[in-house]
């Protein structure tokens, strides 16, 4: 029972960070994680789904939502036209600036959790 209570913990601290993360960026966790993923090149939606480990249709939200405050543009493949590839924007590239140079509060119990 003791591991389940700690995974409630964690759970818990997960969803308070989400919460002071969107407050202070205006973006939710997954809407960052994204633009992270992005911030060495472009990638398509099914590279993004494996790297966030998120289905394809809420890539696709998560995506959507992103590409609409104007952090990611698509980009169509050069050697397959069909395939769509997103970039982040200089807008993008300005909020990752600042996410990556501000100080984040992790809570103690998150850090000691490195993967």
């Amino acid at each position: 029972m003791k591991n389940l209570c700690t995974i409630k913990s964690i759970c818990r601290l997960i969803s308070e960070y989400e919460v002071n993360f969107h407050r202070k960026y205006g973006i939710s966790l997954n809407e960052g994680l994204l633009l992270c993923s992005l911030r060495n090149g472009s990638m398509s939606s099914g590279e993004i789904a494996e790297e966030l480990e998120l289905s394809c249709s809420n890539t696709s939200k998560v995506l959507r939502s992103v590409e609409e405050k104007g952090f990611v543009e698509r980009v169509l493949g050069e050697k397959d036209r069909r395939q769509m590839y997103f970039n982040l924007t200089k807008t993008g590239l300005e909020i990752i600036g600042q996410i990556e140079s501000d100080e984040l509060d992790i809570p103690d119990m998150l850090k000691q959790i490195d993967g």
